[in-house]
């Protein structure tokens, strides 16, 4: 069943994935200045232990038991609140994560809902499940990396000074030595977030792979096709494996970089500084110090490179994202309004008369679903309802006013009373109405717990036949002021098709109801007949009566036979 949600208003209009990561931040800002607050102190605490511990070096050696005593209590101290900060800065941390993922989730879902019928035309089911997968970490990571990454940034900042005013030839060399890191493993972004983007789009296409032969199994297997489909599943999954290896290999090379880089700093750092030690020139607690500030180094430099990484993760998820968000519906309204009345379609000429029930047979099936998506605004049109242009009014009104429901429909994962009464608004009695004139109130006995059976992933439990017919029941139960079903008994046997034939006349009486069918049984209970051949009204009448003066006709609907 198609069916199009209220367009969602703070979806932001972003046009490249840097705006949209912006915007997750502002929308999150007070969490995430609070983060990198507890984030910097967090790193400035452990920045400015190494000193305190040199001190008391420093004191021991100078046999100073009162020097000792304050700095081993300013060494508990800050060991304390470097506990407490990293406590909260993990939490807002966690939050932040959160917060940018799964407001992704949000956006990207009530878009995909006001999109309706678009989507599925535009993107493939990979596509869309990838953004759920993976490209939400993605987007959370690069929102948790800014805490630590701001932080590392002024505890770098706060150690250079720090060593400036110790030593300046060691400030100097961490001030310059630091961004030389940083500019060394800039050249691995680039190919990097190229081969990521690579391997993203071939994940996606793999998603897509897998989720249609599984859909296909049985067909599959009918044929004796699922080893020709297993071998190409195999092969393109062979793809991704290749694409993950060149990622892997790059992200080695910068994790190889993490450990490398500064280590050759610490190195550096502590060889002059024993150097300076040797030559008299600082004291042995100081090159104490110097040594913990060349190790404390590796934590904010491994989180310099971390948060390229994940931005540049980021960066390709954003990107996925806002390409979903890109996509405008085919179908848009105007602001209009109709009080409803005939429901007709330039084109072919079928006109649908208030309270009637009206089928529409065609010589092929597609005219007749291609009339249905006119005239329930799924495909451009001349179209009118009442006095005004289809086209002119809101498109929220249009899908609550006129139902088109046809095969393509599913039945989701939950509780079967949820799954029929989708406006929750219907009592068990109106629920047992729908289901007998749907005929599928056996379906609903066979179950265990009735309507609060669970309903599996696509109603996989249930045959095609019985689908068909919950779905039937579903749309009934939805009361439209105009309903169109398109081929509705096509996979029942005729004699629950009879049944449904007579019951839907009765549960539909007075209301506007149209079904595209050739089921001649069907056809029989209809009040008015229309028979379309290429796309046009050829003939109009009851049932019987076509079958007397419309040969074309009678050929659709007995298929040939007298």
């Amino acid at each position: 069943m198609r069916s199009l949600p209220e367009a969602d208003p703070g979806v932001p209009d972003l046009r490249s994935p840097l705006r949209y990561l912006w915007w997750n931040a502002r929308r999150q800002m007070p969490q995430l200045l609070a983060g990198i607050g507890f984030a910097t102190l967090w790193w400035l605490v452990q920045a400015l232990m190494p000193a305190v511990l040199g001190k008391g070096i420093e004191a021991v050696t100078a046999k100073d038991t009162r020097a000792l005593l304050m700095w081993a209590s300013i060494l508990l101290g800050l060991g304390l609140l470097q506990a407490f900060t990293g406590i909260m800065r993990h939490r807002m941390a966690v939050y932040n994560w959160l917060a940018a993922a799964y407001r992704t989730v949000q956006l990207t879902s009530r878009h995909a809902a006001r999109l309706g019928a678009t989507l599925p035309k535009r993107l493939s089911t990979g596509e869309v499940v990838s953004v759920g997968n993976s490209d939400i970490a993605h987007i959370g990571s690069s929102m948790d990396i800014l805490l630590r990454g701001v932080g590392s940034v002024v505890a770098v900042v706060t150690v250079t000074v720090i060593l400036i005013s110790t030593s300046l030839p060691l400030g100097l060399l961490v001030l310059f030595g630091v961004p030389l890191m940083a500019v060394a493993v800039g050249p691995l972004l680039r190919p990097m977030h190229s081969r990521q983007r690579v391997q993203r789009e071939l994940s996606g296409e793999l998603s897509t792979r897998a989720a249609d032969i599984v859909a296909g199994l049985r067909v599959l297997r009918g044929i004796g096709g699922e080893q020709v489909f297993a071998e190409r599943y195999r092969a393109e999954s062979q793809r991704v494996r290749h694409a993950g290896v060149r990622v892997a290999g790059i992200e080695s090379v910068l994790e190889g970089a993490q450990i490398v880089l500064p280590g050759l700093l610490i190195a550096i750092v502590t060889g002059i500084g024993a150097t300076f030690a040797v030559a008299g020139e600082i004291p042995t607690g100081q090159l104490v110090a110097f040594y913990l500030y060349a190790v404390f180094l590796i934590g904010p430099m491994r989180t310099f490179t971390e948060a390229a990484d994940k931005i540049t993760k980021g960066h390709v998820a954003a990107g996925r994202v806002i390409h979903i968000l890109s996509i405008e519906p085919e179908m848009t309204g105007g602001t209009g309004s109709s009080e409803g009345g005939v429901l007709r379609d330039s084109y072919s000429g079928v006109t649908l008369q208030p309270g009637s029930l009206t089928a529409v047979a065609a010589s092929t099936p597609d005219d007749a679903a291609a009339i249905a998506d006119r005239l329930g605004r799924y495909a451009e049109g001349d179209v009118t309802f009442g006095a005004v242009e289809l086209r002119t009014l809101p498109i929220d009104q249009v899908r609550s006013r006129i139902l088109v429901a046809d095969n393509g429909a599913r039945l989701f994962n939950g509780r079967l009373r949820d799954e029929l009464d989708v406006r929750g608004g219907a009592d068990d009695d109106e629920v047992r109405a729908a289901l007998h004139a749907a005929c599928a109130t056996d379906i609903v006995d066979a179950l265990p717990e009735g309507l609060d059976a669970e309903v599996a992933e696509a109603g996989r439990e249930f045959s095609g036949g019985q689908q068909q017919r919950l779905r039937l029941a579903r749309a009934l139960l939805s009361d439209p002021e105009v309903l169109i079903l398109v081929e509705p008994t096509s996979a029942v046997d005729a004699h629950s098709e009879a049944r449904i034939a007579d019951r839907l006349a009765k549960a539909r009486a007075g209301r506007t109801t149209m079904i595209c069918t050739t089921s001649p049984l069907v056809l029989d209970r209809a009040e008015h007949v229309v028979y379309v051949e290429d796309g046009r009204v050829l003939a109009e009448g009851t049932h019987r009566q076509l079958l007397d003066t419309s040969p074309q006709y009678a050929a659709t609907v007995t298929r040939g036979e007298d």
